[in-house]
C-alpha cells in the first residue's frame, strides 16, 4: 500500500505514461439476453453477497472522479435489468468534477426508463445491435425480441439524449451481410454507429469465434461500396476511430482489438460488478476494491491510494488470440462491456 495518499488533484498516471480518465463500472453480470458471442446459454451468475452494493458502487465512482477522471460508462451484464440504477445514476452524474456520464444497454428496457435516465444526468447511451432481421435477432441473442429493441431506440431519440449510438458487433455468415443495413437504419434515425469486432472472452458454447471473425477493414471495404467514408477527429473517449459519412453528420466507427489495435493510447479501466478493478480488458491484472471498501468501509483515502497503486500493474496491452482457447476465461457479461 502506498503511503503518500492521494488528494483530489492527482492524475491517475500509468507505468507506460498514460493517463486514465475514463472509467466504465459494470452495475450487474446479469443479463436478458444471452448473445452467443458474450455468454453461454446456461449461464450461472454471481450471488448478490459477492457484486457491490450500490452504494459501494456510488463510493467508488466518487473517488475516481476525486482522481480527476472525467468520464464514466455505466454497462452491465444488461445495468438495467438492477433495480436502483436510475437511483444510481442520479447520483453520480452530480458528482463535482465529473464531466460525462454515459451507459451501455442491450435496449430492451429503454421503452419504459428512456426518459428516467436522460433526466438522471446520462448524456449519451450506447444501444447494442447486431441485426435488423427479427429471426437473426433472436438466434444471435437467443431470447432477445427486436421490435422490443427497436422501440427502445425510439424512446432514447425522444428522450433526447445528447448522442444515441449503435454498436454492432459482426461476425462472418451471421451478420456480415447486414452492415450496409445498419448504416442506412443509422443514419436515417439520424444515429452513429460502431463496428466492433468480437473480443475471445470466456468459452461460449456452439460458437467458432476464428471461423466468424470478420475484420474492420471487411466491414470498411463492405462499406465503402455504397457510402463515401471521411476520416474524422472525432472521439468519444474510448478505442472507436470515427469515419463521417460523406453529406451527413453521421459517424461510423471501427472498435478492431485484433486487426488494428489501440492499446498504446488506452485510457481506460473497469470495474467489474463484484468489485474488481480491471486494468487492461485482455488481461487479469487486477486489484479486489470490494476488499478494500468492506476491511476500511468510510476511509475513502485508503480507496484512493488502493487505485492509485493499481496503475502500476497497467498491462502495455492486450494479446487476444482467435484460434486457440481464450485466454481469458471470464464472460464479456462479467467483465462489464
Amino acid at each position: 500500500m502506498s503511503q503518500s495518499l492521494p488528494n483530489s488533484t492527482s492524475q491517475l498516471i500509468d507505468r507506460y505514461g498514460r493517463r486514465v480518465d475514463y472509467v466504465r463500472i459494470s452495475v450487474t453480470d446479469r443479463c436478458d439476453f444471452r448473445c452467443v458471442y458474450c455468454m453461454s446459454e446456461n449461464m450461472e451468475f454471481l450471488p448478490r453477497a459477492q457484486i457491490l452494493t450500490l452504494e459501494e458502487i456510488e463510493t467508488v465512482a466518487r473517488a475516481f472522479v476525486e482522481l480527476g477522471v472525467g468520464k464514466i460508462r455505466i454497462t452491465g451484464g444488461e445495468p438495467l435489468v438492477r433495480r436502483g440504477v436510475p437511483d444510481l445514476l442520479r447520483v453520480i452524474g452530480r458528482l463535482d468534477g465529473l464531466r460525462e456520464l454515459t451507459l451501455t444497454t442491450n435496449g430492451s428496457q429503454l421503452e419504459n426508463c428512456a426518459e428516467e435516465l436522460r433526466a438522471a444526468g446520462v448524456r449519451r447511451i450506447n444501444i447494442s445491435l447486431d441485426t435488423l432481421d427479427a429471426g437473426r435477432f433472436r438466434a444471435l441473442t437467443r431470447v432477445g425480441d427486436l421490435g422490443r429493441v427497436l422501440r427502445g431506440i425510439d424512446a432514447a431519440l425522444a428522450a433526447g439524449f445528447e448522442r444515441v449510438k449503435l454498436n454492432a458487433v459482426i461476425l462472418k455468415h451471421r451478420n456480415h451481410d447486414e452492415v450496409t443495413d445498419l448504416v442506412a437504419f443509422a443514419k436515417a434515425k439520424g444515429l452513429d454507429i460502431s463496428f466492433i469486432e468480437e473480443m475471445p472472452l470466456g468459452v461460449v458454447d456452439g460458437h467458432d469465434r476464428a471461423e466468424q471473425y470478420y475484420s474492420s477493414d471487411d466491414i470498411r471495404r463492405d462499406l465503402e461500396r455504397v457510402y463515401h467514408l471521411v476520416p474524422c477527429a472525432a472521439t468519444s473517449g474510448g478505442p472507436a476511430r470515427y469515419f463521417e459519412v460523406a453529406g451527413s453528420s453521421m459517424r461510423v466507427g471501427f472498435i478492431s482489438p485484433h486487426s488494428h489495435n489501440f492499446c498504446g493510447s488506452c485510457n481506460r479501466v473497469r470495474l467489474t460488478a463484484e468489485g474488481r478493478l480491471l486494468l487492461c480488458l485482455g488481461n487479469e491484472h487486477s486489484v479486489d476494491l470490494k476488499r478494500v471498501l468492506r476491511a476500511h468501509p468510510g476511509d475513502a483515502a485508503r480507496l484512493k491510494a488502493a487505485i492509485v497503486d493499481a496503475m502500476a500493474i497497467k498491462p502495455e496491452r492486450h494479446y487476444f488470440d482467435l484460434q486457440g482457447q481464450p485466454v481469458i476465461f471470464r464472460h464479456m457479461s462479467a467483465t462489464g462491456g
